[in-house]
């Protein structure tokens, strides 16, 4: 592994926030209708297992850059060799790619449906793509202050869901443990792909200062992004109907619409425009993957291959021009993460696990006896 220099390094309490600001974000504006599809009301209960699947997932990437090389780079190569273990560093390049696109034109899509219906894409994805850069460029340390602002700041967006409380009747979710062991696990698949976002520690593992002790701060994340999914999933099946549900693309945003103040007749556009600082960190720290493994893998600067990622986002954002692209790219997207988590993850803990014994056994034999 590279040594990376200390005044590079960020405190390992820092990964709360890298992890959590991947997890949340765009999904969380209408993932409940996804899930409700399969399993009702119970849907709930798929948030949960869900949330036990990536805590056993983050486990798993700890044991593997614990017990490896802590590159994930290198750590391919040592585990598949040369030209398979590039093949698999440009599917972990591709991956971050297409993660940021699809953050970024969904992200567009909510601006133009709900707030500015004739503003090109290109300029709203230009104007990303410049704070992209400027954040990306300034180092990794620049990008987890990001990622800290971006939990931080919109932590009291979470307060406006007091004001659907009077509307909300909880008896909806009665009867409960109603549906099939194949319901709720279609529902647990689909709420998985909303908990993604944690396999970007397989890249920024080298930057975390002491990271084995960071293991329970991404543990940590994990749980405060099921309690915040728990919350909005609750409260939106209490608030509106399975019909209603089912015919609302974004469920979070049409609760947030009931809310008045006297100063705001439209609060959806104040969160719509706040919720850019969560939006913000997911495509600044996918890229920074993205351009990181790049670096890695093709020995040149990482300033070089953010340019040319940048310019490959922008160009794929004003190509997605219709609801059906967009659609069609959130579902491969979602596929791509599903099975990387289920299993690219296992099979680097599974070689790891069978490369540690085999190391241990040689060295046993090795060993003179005593």
């Amino acid at each position: 592994m590279q040594k990376i220099k200390e005044a590079f390094l960020v405190s390992p309490f820092l990964v709360f926030f890298l992890i959590h600001s991947e997890q949340v974000g765009v999904g969380v504006l209408g993932y409940q209708r996804i899930i409700a599809k399969y399993a009702g009301y119970d849907s709930w209960i798929s948030v949960i297992i869900a949330a036990v699947f990536v805590h056993i997932l983050i486990w798993m990437i700890y044991y593997v850059l614990d017990n490896g090389d802590g590159d994930i780079v290198n750590t391919h190569k040592t585990l598949f060799g040369g030209f398979l273990g590039n093949l698999f560093n440009l599917f972990l390049l591709l991956y971050f790619l297409l993660w940021s696109i699809t953050v970024l034109r969904t992200y567009i899509e909510v601006i133009q449906v709900w707030m500015f219906p004739t503003l090109s894409t290109w300029k709203i994805a230009a104007v990303f793509l410049v704070l992209t850069y400027y954040v990306v460029s300034s180092g990794f340390r620049t990008v987890a202050g990001i990622c800290f602002l971006g939990v931080v700041i919109p932590l009291g967006l979470i307060v406006l869901l007091v004001y659907p409380l009077e509307f909300t009747h909880f008896s909806n979710l009665l009867p409960v443990f109603d549906e099939s062991i194949k319901d709720y696990m279609s529902a647990t698949k689909n709420m998985m792909l909303s908990y993604l976002g944690f396999e970007t520690l397989l890249v920024f593992y080298p930057f975390i200062k002491n990271a084995k002790r960071s293991q329970k701060f991404a543990h940590h994340a994990n749980l405060f992004t099921f309690m915040m999914y728990l919350l909005v999933t609750l409260f939106s099946f209490a608030f509106f109907s399975e019909e209603q549900l089912s015919r609302n693309i974004w469920a979070t945003l049409s609760m947030v619409k009931i809310v008045q103040v006297s100063f705001v007749e439209r609060f959806d556009f104040v969160f719509v425009s706040m919720w850019c600082l969560v939006i913000l960190p997911n495509i600044t720290l996918a890229i920074w993957c993205s351009s990181r493994v790049a670096k890695l893998m093709l020995n040149i600067r990482q300033h070089i291959t953010l340019i040319i990622l940048l310019a490959i986002t922008l160009a794929a954002c004003y190509y997605l021009d219709t609801r059906l692209k967009i659609n069609m790219l959130n579902n491969y997207t979602n596929k791509i993460g599903f099975y990387l988590a289920i299993s690219y993850i296992p099979l680097l803990f599974i070689m790891t696990f069978i490369k540690k014994h085999i190391k241990k056994n040689n060295k046993e034999q090795a060993s003179p006896n005593t």
